[in-house]
């Protein structure tokens, strides 16, 4: 990609968040509500908000407890989607076994489980952890599994033809197919993560942005609750981000066929 066309794909990356900022800057300027004070206010308080203590700073005792359990338990959630959705997709009887069951526990909303983790596994790191695991877990297996069942016929006579069986194949063949689905469900799943870190923390906890901004609103700081969700938005961009970039390194080789046949066509 070229240096004009890398620029290019910057400005149409931060020109609508520019024109949504100037825009709430601009409407919000003269505002005189208590809960929807000017955006100058609530930029003005950020820094101190949030970066303000040094090892104490809320950046440090609040945002990094959310990250860490937000990375756990969707780091968790892909290793048991994955790893079950392989053998799920692979055997036509494993699926038309435990689909039905999987149906159920998709359509259960994962914040209605919040009451009974925390009977279960308390008010700790656990129940939090246990709630994005629950959430993330569907998108990830449901994907896997759909991406698994497309595999190219052809493609795996081809291996079988080879003698390629077992963690080769799986490796090689099914993995490989699968990584767009796969891909896509882990992206479903990060967003589903970052609600269910915010809600989880809303219950019950003593730190956590979702904490953070609870405490903000039931104090009346509303400038603070307002930062609060800023910064929210600002780690889900930051990690989408993060995702784009890995996903591409994942997904170089299926973008460069994609590239191929539009050439060819």
């Amino acid at each position: 990609m070229s240096v004009g066309a890398r620029l290019r794909r910057a400005a149409e990356v931060v020109a609508l968040p520019a024109v949504l900022l100037a825009a709430w800057w601009v409407t919000s300027d003269g505002s005189e509500s208590f809960y929807f004070p000017p955006l100058r206010e609530v930029v003005a308080v950020l820094p101190d908000t949030w970066f303000a203590g040094g090892a104490d700073a809320r950046i440090v005792s609040d945002v990094l407890p959310s990250l860490a359990r937000l990375l756990t338990g969707y780091g968790l959630a892909a290793v048991v989607g994955v790893g079950a959705g392989l053998l799920i997709g692979s055997s036509p009887v494993l699926r038309a076994l435990v689909e039905p069951v999987l149906e159920v526990f998709r359509a259960v909303p994962p914040p209605a489980t919040v009451p009974l983790l925390v009977a279960v596994a308390g008010i700790d790191d656990l129940m939090k952890v246990l709630v994005i695991v629950f959430g993330c877990l569907w998108p990830i297996l449901l994907n896997t599994v759909e991406g698994v069942r497309a595999v190219d016929p052809v493609l795996a006579d081809t291996c079988r033809s080879y003698g390629i069986r077992g963690p080769g194949r799986v490796r090689s063949l099914v993995l490989r197919s699968a990584s767009p689905q796969i891909m896509t469900g882990l992206r479903q799943a990060l967003s589903v993560g970052i609600i269910l870190m915010v809600i989880s923390e809303m219950f019950a906890a003593s730190n956590g942005i979702g904490f953070t901004v609870v405490q903000f609103q039931r104090t009346f700081a509303v400038p603070q609750m307002w930062t609060g969700i800023i910064v929210l938005g600002l780690l889900g961009v930051t990690l989408a981000w993060v995702f784009r970039v890995v996903e591409a390194r994942v997904l170089r080789w299926y973008e460069g066929i994609r590239s191929a046949h539009r050439s060819g066509g």
